[in-house]
């Protein structure tokens, strides 16, 4: 099991997620022997669990029964021990896509807290590319490097325990791109230019407050980077339902030619048609923080032509 490598089966050592409802879910430490309490009874791991096919029904010792899930970026979000505040997937997508990673990038990400955007940087980053990331809680960043241990993502990952704003990332010019979730992006800006590529990169800085962003995106002036937006992503799930409609009454057809010794009959109640709908949401997610993108200006290279005739610089 791995966050970036996926297998078919469960086995001894393996992360996974048991499912008890949409609501509900738990990440669960497989070891042989072991057993996990849930509110349908108990899971034997080394009968329940191990060997089993990722995405299986288990049934409990009480009869009830639960999904055992592989883990997932987005499900590790949900269910990971919460050491901070962490930025969910709504915002995680976007970051991602805005910082342009792909296999094979090189990421400075600072800080680290509870990992949930370090692991889905990981997914997008691998098999080939390296995350740098920065953590100033000592004993976070010793909990968090036992979790990508845990999770076999280690040999993807540098954790460093420092102060991004006063010792920056450890690295110079190595950076594809590079994240700021700290209470004073600002100070860490000038120590982002010097992490990235030559050739260019883009940076994102997450912050709650707008005076943050603001200070932020000076920062990124005073240093030459272009291209400075910050975005706000709000999340509105629609509920899907069925619905009744009635059909009009647009009365008697005018063209129809009514024989004289008709009559009338009183108008019948009409049919319903049944139709898909979306509802949206009566309460909508509140804010949860500014996304600031830039991106690093390439660096000049002037080239000086000697004419071998003339002499002249060109």
């Amino acid at each position: 099991m791995s966050f970036v490598e996926y297998s078919d089966c469960i086995q001894d050592g393996d992360v996974a997620i048991v499912y008890l409802g949409h609501e509900s879910m738990t990440p669960v430490k497989v070891k042989r022997g072991a057993q996990t309490q849930t509110r349908y009874g108990v899971i034997r791991h080394s009968t329940d669990l191990i060997g089993q096919r990722y995405g299986s029904k288990v049934t409990c010792s009480k009869g009830g029964w639960v999904y055992v899930l592989h883990p997932t970026p987005e499900l590790w979000t949900v269910n990971l021990p919460h050491r901070t505040q962490i930025l969910y997937t709504t915002d995680i997508a976007t970051i991602t896509m805005m910082l342009e990673l792909k296999p094979g990038s090189v990421v400075c990400e600072s800080g680290t807290g509870s990992g949930s955007l370090s692991h889905a940087i990981l997914r997008t980053i691998a098999p080939t590319g390296h995350l740098h990331t920065v953590e100033f809680h000592q004993q976070r960043s010793e909990k968090v490097l036992e979790e990508f241990k845990e999770h076999r993502v280690d040999h993807l990952v540098t954790v460093r325990n420092q102060d991004a704003c006063k010792d920056g990332f450890g690295v110079t010019g190595v950076a594809d791109a590079v994240f700021l979730d700290i209470p004073s992006p600002w100070e860490a800006v000038r120590h982002a230019k010097t992490a990235m590529k030559k050739h260019g990169g883009r940076v994102c800085s997450f912050s709650p407050c707008i005076e943050q962003v603001q200070k932020t995106c000076e920062a990124f002036s005073d240093q030459g980077f272009e291209d400075i937006s910050s975005i706000e992503v709000l999340l509105r799930v629609h509920d899907v339902r069925t619905v009744y409609l009635p059909l009009p009454d647009f009365g008697p057809d005018p063209s129809a030619q009514i024989q004289p010794d008709s009559t009338i009959t009183p108008p019948q109640n009409h049919a319903s048609i049944a139709i898909k709908t979306t509802i949206p949401p009566r309460d909508i997610q509140g804010h949860t923080g500014y996304l600031t993108f830039a991106t690093k200006t390439q660096d000049l290279i002037i080239i000086y032509l000697h004419h071998k005739y003339t002499g002249c610089i060109l």
